[in-house]
């Protein structure tokens, strides 16, 4: 019932039926939003979905104090439970086991070096990874050739990859297809781009690429900001 649930009403759930099935084998999704509306916080809602399935997911942080990403599966197990009137703990024990959590440093580290070191731990670990999320991932510390190196690693080896990227407060900073500058070098290696914004009680998520479609128009699809679960109409 639980796995139901959570599945139904996952954000994850509803962009793979609203979009070309969603990001796909060898692709990179990005969602982006200005600090604090929630971005990590999703990220984790896709990392859990994957989870529920039963997929195996290693999760990239580059954060200075990665223990945070931790406390945000815990809050989001805690939130789906409290929702659904379950047992946090029967869930996270049954699930935790497929994820991994692996941290860097984006100024000390080469692209070549993390993607070598996620790859042995798929390979010579034996950790047969489905999905990668990345959170901290700062894209004014990177270039076109180290994004076109995850892409082609993505492809590689068969992987659904999502970062999350920061804006800026101003929120007028987009070219003309809704695409944030701070991405606008990337975009062609990015397969979705999703813009979390706050609305009223909820965030609302628009679709502003889906593959080759540029712009996309509004999905109208809300989450409540606690749970990150999809608002019911």
């Amino acid at each position: 019932m639980i796995k139901t649930e959570q599945l139904k009403r996952s954000p994850l759930r509803i962009l793979k039926k609203t979009t070309h099935g969603g990001v796909g084998k060898g692709n990179i999704g990005v969602i982006a939003a200005r600090k604090g509306v929630g971005k990590t916080a999703c990220l984790v809602h896709i990392a859990t979905d994957q989870l529920f399935e039963e997929k195996h997911v290693i999760h990239v942080s580059f954060s200075a104090n990665p223990s945070h990403i931790i406390s945000w599966y815990e809050d989001i197990f805690d939130e789906i439970a409290r929702k659904f009137k379950v047992n946090s703990t029967e869930i996270h024990d049954s699930i935790i086991k497929n994820r991994i959590i692996m941290n860097f440093n984006q100024d000390g580290t080469k692209t070549g070096q993390i993607m070598n070191s996620i790859k042995s731990m798929i390979k010579e670990g034996h950790f047969d990874a489905n999905t990668i999320v990345v959170d901290g991932y700062d894209f004014n510390k990177t270039t076109k050739e180290n994004f076109k190196l995850i892409k082609s690693f993505a492809e590689e080896l068969g992987l659904e990859i999502w970062f999350s990227a920061s804006l800026k407060e101003d929120e007028s900073d987009f070219d003309k297809n809704n695409v944030p500058q701070l991405l606008a070098d990337y975009i062609n290696d990015i397969a979705i781009l999703i813009y979390m914004k706050p609305k009223g009680k909820f965030i609302n998520l628009q679709l502003v690429k889906d593959h080759d479609i540029l712009p996309v128009k509004n999905m109208h699809l809300n989450l409540d900001p606690k749970s990150l679960l999809i608002v019911e109409s």
